[in-house]
């Protein structure tokens, strides 16, 4: 059973970061805290036994994102400029926002339970039909290739773009010191 108290510990860590996030001016900070984000949130998934989305998130948030955010940062430099004024219109758009999910959540069922939608309809259906449907075995694996596939391509695609355009940026400077050289 999952111990309540570990997981609102590991929420109050995120939101601990997230603050930091948002108040630290040097972007290596703000890569290296979201790197720590993203370790914290697959922890949480793990202990909430979602491990192939912590799998996931510890794969890419906290590997790959994190590469690929050092390596644009090399493009960039380590300095954020200060803003000229404050930004209130950008945070009452994310308190509004914020507020707006929070309400949204009120009309979900408590977590993991039995009698709710996925565990009735859905989590049946897959394990019952999904080999036979996909014909791969592991229902894991039917759900995240077959069922979710495009979404699954989607996110590939969006990560294999980011690593392009680092690596595009990366050779473009690389050339351009490379002309100004003796």
């Amino acid at each position: 059973m999952i111990e309540t108290g570990a997981v609102a510990a590991l929420l109050a860590m995120l939101a601990i970061v997230g603050v930091a996030i948002a108040r630290i001016r040097n972007l290596f900070g703000v890569v290296v805290l979201s790197g720590a984000y993203s370790f914290i949130m697959a922890t949480a998934l793990a202990a909430l036994d979602a491990a192939d989305v912590a799998m996931t998130e510890a794969a890419v948030g906290a590997g790959i994102s994190t590469v690929l955010l050092l390596g644009a940062l090399h493009l960039v430099g380590s300095l954020e400029a200060k803003p000229a004024r404050r930004p209130a219109w950008p945070l009452a758009v994310v308190i509004f926002t914020g507020l707006l999910v929070a309400y949204g959540t009120h009309g979900l069922p408590a977590f993991s339970d039995p009698q709710s939608p996925i565990h009735r309809h859905v989590a049946p259906r897959y394990l019952e039909d999904g080999p036979r449907e996909t014909g791969v075995p592991n229902v894991v694996t039917a759900v995240l290739a077959s069922y979710r596939g495009y979404d699954t391509l989607g996110e590939t695609t969006v990560v294999f773009a980011a690593g392009i355009g680092v690596i595009a940026l990366l050779r473009r400077r690389r050339r351009k010191d490379g002309e100004g050289g003796p």
